[in-house]
């Protein structure tokens, strides 16, 4: 688990006017006339100003001008191809509170309203992030959120974690600004390396992603036999720890480990 054109419209130009025949031109004779080099002076105008304009399109621009940027989308999760969880519910925990969406790709075969409920049983657990007493969250379907918990196709994964410059390979999660990013199989197949439940995979991997929202890092096994924190990469071995997906145990105790890579 790992920290994760313009369309230029060519102006009307005017039509050339018919002229009077001129008496003094003589069979043979070229002439020159005046509204040539006025047709050529308005066509590298327009040129000019459509080069100009696609340019700041993309960001760059001729020397003098200023660029315009492109317009983006005013929430990156809100696009097509996803669903949003339709429930919300009351918050969990005190001090902060975080307020989070879920959201599931379409055609993975996963309820996203079935998934919102699981992740906030999650974060609901008195093992989890909540424990600490500064630390609160809050599942919503709309309005402002702190973050988005989204389950996608392992494709989909490496193709907007990659963009973030951060290799997932189809096997892990990532963070990317606002939105953690579940990979599908691992939601639905768990990990070799983690032989615990099913739930308690999909426990470590909220917790741990959830983790580094909050502010923190990757911890490594504490000694032999102890269990593995929710922070530790268990996804690239126990290093011979216990596989766990709590922060905390059912005491309360932080269950950490020295700060890993």
């Amino acid at each position: 688990m790992t920290r994760r054109d313009s369309a230029s419209t060519v102006e009307d130009r005017p039509h050339d006017a018919p002229t009077e025949p001129d008496p003094h031109d003589r069979p043979g004779r070229s002439r020159w006339s005046p509204v040539v080099p006025a047709l050529v002076v308005l066509a590298l105008l327009t040129v000019g100003a459509l080069t100009v304009r696609h340019l700041g399109g993309y960001g760059r621009a001729d020397a003098g001008t200023r660029a315009t940027p492109e317009p983006r989308p005013s929430r990156a999760e809100d696009t097509d191809g996803f669903i949003t969880a339709k429930i919300s519910a009351p918050p969990v925990g005190s001090g902060t509170i975080r307020r989070f969406k879920v959201r599931v790709e379409e055609g993975v075969g996963l309820s996203a309203d079935r998934a919102a409920r699981e992740v906030r049983k999650i974060l609901a657990d008195r093992r989890s992030w909540t424990t600490d007493g500064h630390n609160g969250f809050q599942l919503v379907s709309g309005g402002d959120r702190d973050f988005v918990v989204v389950i996608a196709s392992p494709d989909t994964v490496d193709r907007i974690c990659g963009a973030a410059g951060l290799e997932t390979h189809g096997e892990v999660n990532c963070d990317v600004g606002s939105r953690v990013f579940v990979n599908l199989k691992r939601w639905t197949t768990g990990s070799p390396e983690f032989p615990g439940s099913l739930a308690d995979y999909r426990a470590l991997i909220i917790n741990h992603e959830v983790g580094h929202r909050i502010g923190h890092g990757h911890e490594g096994c504490p000694g032999p036999g102890k269990p593995a924190p929710a922070m530790m990469q268990q996804i690239d071995g126990l290093d011979g720890c216990e596989p766990n997906a709590w922060p905390y145990d059912k005491h309360g105790r932080y269950l950490g480990g020295p700060n890993g890579p």
